[in-house]
């Protein structure tokens, strides 16, 4: 037990499974994906996504493959990225076979409605055959009807169900290199489902609220349903859907992640709403410098506070603080303690390379630190 024992969070074990090179359950970190929009059968214009989305720190990557000229240009797409890529496959059997051909780390499946066992038997087979993880697609949209004839409607239940008839139709096949999404785009039904879930199976969980909205809807919405799943130690890899750029589903991924403790990559800003008593325009600033900061993945913390009645506590807690003060004149905090005062016209350049000194002290200490552990 830590220090601050209201932050633990116990973790439902799970076993673990490769998505590429990644690995997913277990004691692996829980990962960020998200999903790319552009035509895929345009490889370029899909990898220009999927470019932008690596530099903002996604672990994996689906690619929807709904005609053969997708999966024609799947091969490059896989050839291109840095991260797994996962093949997101609906009725068409034979887009899963050719995308697990041309080098799908994971095939984004419905096994009740590939078609009949046979088909279900090429696609098990062409995913052993290629060393293919497969993830199991629940969604409240797409039930089956029989459950929805059995259920009434979407329900906990029904979803589980569902999961649980095509976990069967895989663990039949003697394949088990699998993890399993049960989503849906009302927040109660999905952490229901989730929490039901967790309780009856041992595969990997992928988190998500489906079809949550636009940027800060969506965003709210994904953050109280996949926060609260976390929170319960369910979750071993989250998708933000976000009627948005992928790369920002990936930033808000992180940002719920580092929220809970759960993973730190880059710049964690603690910053107050502003009021009449701010000594500079907090909420401009804040938005600067978390657009010029994007590059940072080393973890730290900036505190960004306009007065002196929280900002001094604030900045005892972060790497870096600043304080608003009198006549344009701000007081520095480094590693907690007041070093220095900076003036408004200077204050986000200096912040800027402030932030980005220290992250190369932090990453040159790591770097020494795994030299004198070899």
């Amino acid at each position: 037990m830590s220090v601050r024992p209201w932050r633990d969070i116990q973790r439902r074990k799970s076993r673990q499974i490769m998505v590429g090179n990644v690995p997913v359950g277990g004691d692996a970190p829980v990962t960020v994906q998200t999903m790319t929009n552009t035509p895929t059968s345009d490889a370029r214009a899909t990898i220009d996504q999927i470019r932008r989305c690596e530099e903002a720190g996604v672990d994996i990557i689906r690619v929807s493959c709904p005609d053969v000229e997708s999966t024609a240009a799947f091969k490059q797409i896989v050839r291109a990225a840095r991260v797994p890529i996962v093949a997101d496959i609906h009725f068409h059997y034979k887009r899963a076979l050719e995308a697990a051909d041309a080098g799908a780390a994971c095939l984004r499946i419905n096994p009740g409605n590939i078609g009949s066992a046979e088909r279900v038997n090429e696609v098990v087979n062409a995913a052993k055959a290629n060393g293919c993880a497969i993830r199991i697609g629940v969604n409240a949209g797409s039930l089956e009807k029989d459950l929805l004839e059995k259920y009434g409607e979407p329900c906990p239940e029904a979803l589980v169900e569902s999961a649980l008839d095509h976990i069967k139709l895989l663990q039949d096949r003697d394949f088990h290199d699998f993890k399993v999404a049960v989503k849906a785009s009302d927040i109660f039904l999905a952490v229901a489902a989730y929490q039901q879930l967790a309780e009856a199976v041992d595969c990997p969980l992928h988190l998500g609220i489906t079809e949550a909205g636009g940027f800060v809807g969506g965003t709210v919405k994904s953050a109280i349903g996949i926060g609260s799943l976390l929170w319960y130690g369910i979750g071993d890899t989250i998708r933000v859907s976000l009627s948005a750029e992928p790369e920002d589903e990936v930033r808000v991924g992180f940002e719920i992640l580092k929220s809970l403790g759960i993973r730190n990559r880059g710049v964690r800003v603690v910053s107050c709403p502003s009021c009449a008593r701010q000594g500079f325009d907090v909420i401009r600033t804040v938005q600067a410098l978390e657009e010029r900061l994007q590059h940072i993945r080393t973890p730290m913390s900036l505190s960004v506070l306009g007065c002196v009645v929280n900002g001094p506590g604030e900045a005892r807690e972060t790497d870096i603080g600043i304080t608003g003060g009198g006549n344009g004149k701000h007081m520095v905090y480094l590693s907690g303690v007041t070093d220095h005062h900076v003036q408004d016209a200077d204050m986000i350049e200096h912040i800027v390379k402030l932030v980005e000194a220290k992250a190369a002290e932090i990453e040159a200490t790591s770097d020494a630190d795994k030299v004198a552990a070899e």
